[in-house]
């Protein structure tokens, strides 16, 4: 740790920063857990019982495609100049530079598959939007919800419609009904809501005063692996919702610290809002409570927490009296689940192997991430005068939150592979531990993860 004087001749802490050896090791174990859970069924006929290539729902299928040169020429950009723009602009100009990266990123690997990487793959017959064109009426679709989760049903829902709640599909069913019902439509649309997810995490970061940690992580959330996923599935739509909300409940804390009730009021229902909608998306957002929680402490303020739990109550209510009550679906689905093939799918595997999946798709340098994240924890820190005095910790509550949801999800049993998607929103909140680290390791991260990313997205099909 190196050390400045300050005015008046004492030595006050310049740094906090976690050694680029802690980052090494992290980015090692990843990179072995992937390594293993690529190689354990492949050498020992493990039928682990999903598609080619475990610990993915993929199949190999190397390939070049036309946004091939685009996601090189994106990746060097940031990794050239992405630390720079994020240390000197405004914050007002910062945002919008960073969700342009992220869409040119996001566009760029989806087109390695030409325009089929766009929307081919919501118009899959598991998918939302084959089912959200035939619906007529929302509301008697709520009401026979339920009912047709279970295999038994001879007009049981196709994969995906049975096993989210009812928030997706309508998601869907309202872009059908404003004409943006074909795959290309939706998949630009899905595309472009799934790039807002680095501005609000952090503008969530600067809210809670992480400002500086914010403008590290920015190169880091604006590019990544995961948006091989983000672009071409609702869960990258899942993502950006939960990542909203946690911005909205940001802002609430933000409010309550200064006792200025009527805007918490709004910030927190809004947060109430996008959060319960969360719950209707996915039976596995609910865990977006820990990181609620997580942000609630480091905003110092609970004031936001009854009017936002309530809020969000009030959503899961309004789809009841609709017609679909979540309580009743969740053990349907579950069975369905276990009726499934969740059932072969062996825990000796998956148990660890969604832990390499989430590794793939949050990049290698997720390790990193919480070795940096857990190793200051346990030395404690200093604060660099430059920040917030509150800022390390902030990045510690976020990025161990995020760690935190993955592992309660994993021990769940109702994440057996396809996690890469399934996790996203968990993605980069989990990330958020590089920006402890030093200028030079995080561009040595920054370009592990752009190489992976584009190795990855020519090598493999990924399904989703």
């Amino acid at each position: 740790m190196t050390a400045q004087r300050t005015a008046a001749g004492s030595v006050a802490p310049h740094t906090a920063e976690p050694s680029g050896r802690l980052a090494l090791w992290g980015a090692v174990a990843a990179f072995v857990l992937i390594a293993a859970a690529i190689a354990v069924p492949a050498v020992t006929g493990w039928n682990v019982h999903v598609r080619w290539f475990p610990p993915m729902h993929a199949e190999w299928a190397p390939r070049v495609g036309p946004g091939l040169p685009v996601a090189i020429a994106v990746g060097v950009l940031v990794i050239a100049y992405g630390d720079r723009v994020a240390r000197t602009l405004r914050w007002g100009g910062l945002l919008p530079v960073v969700f342009a990266a992220a869409l040119a990123w996001l566009l760029s690997l989806a087109l390695i598959d030409g325009l089929d990487g766009i929307g081919t793959i919501l118009d899959h017959r598991y998918e939302y939007l084959g089912t959200a064109r035939e619906v007529t009426d929302f509301t008697a679709t709520l009401r026979e919800y339920v009912s047709r989760i279970p295999f038994a049903h001879p007009d049981n829902w196709p994969v995906h419609i049975a096993g989210h709640p009812p928030g997706a599909l309508l998601f869907f069913y309202l872009l059908v009904q404003l004409g943006l019902g074909s795959a290309l439509a939706a998949g630009f649309v899905v595309t472009v809501i799934g790039a807002t997810i680095p501005i609000a995490v952090l503008d969530t970061m600067r809210t809670l005063g992480a400002e500086t940690h914010a403008r590290r992580a920015a190169p880091l959330l604006a590019i990544g692996p995961a948006a091989i996923w983000i672009a071409v599935s609702g869960d990258g739509m899942f993502a950006a919702v939960a990542a909203w909300g946690i911005w909205a409940l940001a802002r609430a804390t933000r409010a309550g610290r200064h006792r200025r009730v009527g805007k918490t009021m709004l910030w927190a229902v809004l947060a109430g809002l996008l959060l319960g909608y969360c719950v209707m998306l996915s039976y596995g957002l609910p865990l977006l409570g820990v990181l609620a929680v997580a942000v609630l402490i480091a905003g110092r303020s609970w004031w936001p927490l009854p009017v936002a739990a309530a809020t969000a109550l009030a959503v899961v209510l309004a789809f009841a009296v609709a017609g679909f009550a979540w309580w009743e679906a969740f053990p349907v689905l579950h069975q369905r689940y276990w009726d499934g093939v969740a059932s072969n799918r062996p825990a000796a595997y998956w148990l660890w192997g969604n832990l390499a999946a989430f590794a793939i798709s949050a990049g290698p340098m997720v390790g990193a991430s919480l070795a940096g994240a857990v190793g200051t924890a346990a030395r404690g820190f200093r604060t660099p005068r430059d920040e917030h005095p509150s800022g390390i910790r902030i990045v510690l509550l976020l990025t161990l939150a995020g760690w935190l949801m993955v592992l309660l999800a994993d021990v769940s049993g109702m994440s057996r592979a396809e996690v890469e998607r399934i996790w996203l929103p968990f993605v980069p909140w989990a990330l958020l531990g590089l920006s402890l680290f030093s200028p030079k390791v995080r561009r040595v991260a920054l370009a592990v993860q752009v190489v992976f990313a584009i190795v990855v997205q020519s090598l493999l099909q990924t399904g989703w």
